[in-house]
C-alpha cells in the first residue's frame, strides 16, 4: 500500500511539474534556479562544515 502511494505521489509531481513549465516556462526556469542555488548552498555549507572539522573544531 506504501508503494502505491509513494508512486501516485511521484505521478502527481510530474504531472504539476509538466503543467508548470509548459503554462509558465520563465517561472519553472525561476523554480529550478532557485533549487539549483539552494543545492550549492547546502554544498558550501557542508564543505564549510567539514573544513572547520579538519582545522580541529576551533573557533
Amino acid at each position: 500500500m506504501a508503494v502505491n502511494a509513494k508512486r501516485i505521489a511521484v505521478y502527481v509531481l510530474v504531472v504539476f511539474a509538466l503543467y508548470v513549465i509548459i503554462t509558465d516556462p520563465e517561472k519553472a526556469a525561476d523554480y529550478v534556479q532557485i533549487g539549483f542555488e539552494g543545492i550549492s548552498n547546502a554544498a558550501q555549507s557542508v564543505g564549510d562544515f567539514m573544513t572547520w572539522v579538519a582545522d580541529g573544531a576551533k573557533d
